[in-house]
């Protein structure tokens, strides 16, 4: 019996255990961490489809999409610090609801505006050096299978897709790499745009296939976003995989893993 006994108490200890290790889990996503998959192509060549990464929740401070109001100190946002032109944020869109995830261009107050492909921030031109050719194969990526666009269309499949890259530098001195598939695109001129108080300006790195802040909501894009939408700061890419399943692992891109995002455009 002390034996059955034992072997039982054993049990729930482990039960206990378990319970335990998911409830803390779940806490740390909520009010910490959410995992998040790259869907589209509008951050190439910086973010692939089929990345999977951490957004840092606590990166601002909190807000209704970062932690629920029962597990706030109090509700609404409380903030840590301000947000950096050139961070790649996850944000609610303002409309719809839907994760996004772009980079911070414009802060409150600025004036943004595009010219023949080329960013203006108060005026100021954001500098682009060429860098070379992004290659990649015409061939369906990720779960949703999209195929990207390519500067040398048409492309046959499996064949080369081109874009043309360049390193874009931001007033503050951060850079990052940004492509070109379209000359002459929807986006390559447009503004000025007035970013308002208390909202920012987001645009995708791949300036050709991205609906962002250039865009208005009625023309599906998300214009401007308040600093409440904001969900966290994508900081690390934790895995990556090109297939329709993360369990096919010939498709893995184990250089990729665990790559800080601002050192992964550089892949």
């Amino acid at each position: 019996m002390a034996t059955k006994s034992k072997a039982k108490g054993g049990i729930l200890e482990l039960v206990k255990t378990i319970v335990y290790a998911l409830l803390l889990a779940g806490v740390i996503r909520t009010l910490f961490f959410q995992p998040f998959w790259i869907p589209s192509g509008s951050m190439k060549p910086t973010l692939l489809i089929g990345d999977f990464l951490f957004v840092n929740k606590m990166a601002y401070g909190y807000s209704r999409h970062s932690c629920p109001f029962s597990l706030c100190p109090i509700p609404g946002r409380i903030l840590a610090r301000e947000p950096n032109r050139g961070d790649v944020v996850v944000f609610k869109h303002p409309t719809n609801g839907t994760d996004y995830i772009k980079r911070l261009i414009g802060l409150p107050g600025d004036v943004i505006e595009m010219k023949d492909g080329v960013l203006y921030i108060n005026g100021d031109v954001a500098p682009q050096e060429p860098a070379g050719i992004f290659v990649e194969e015409n061939a369906p990526q990720g779960p949703m299978r999209a195929l990207p666009r390519c500067l040398n269309a048409p492309v046959p499949p499996d064949g080369d897709c081109e874009a043309a890259m360049s390193w874009e530098t931001l007033p503050e001195g951060p850079r990052h790499l940004i492509l070109d598939i379209e000359p002459n695109g929807p986006g390559d001129n447009a503004g000025p745009f007035t970013v308002p108080e208390g909202e920012f300006f987001f645009m995708g790195d791949n300036r050709d296939n991205s609906l962002d802040s250039r865009f208005s909501r009625g023309a599906f894009g998300v214009g401007t976003v308040p600093f409440e939408n904001f969900v966290g700061r994508a900081d690390r890419v934790i895995f990556s995989s090109g297939g329709a399943s993360m369990l096919f692992f010939w498709t893995w891109r184990p250089d990729r893993f665990f790559v800080p995002v601002q050192a992964a455009q550089a892949q």
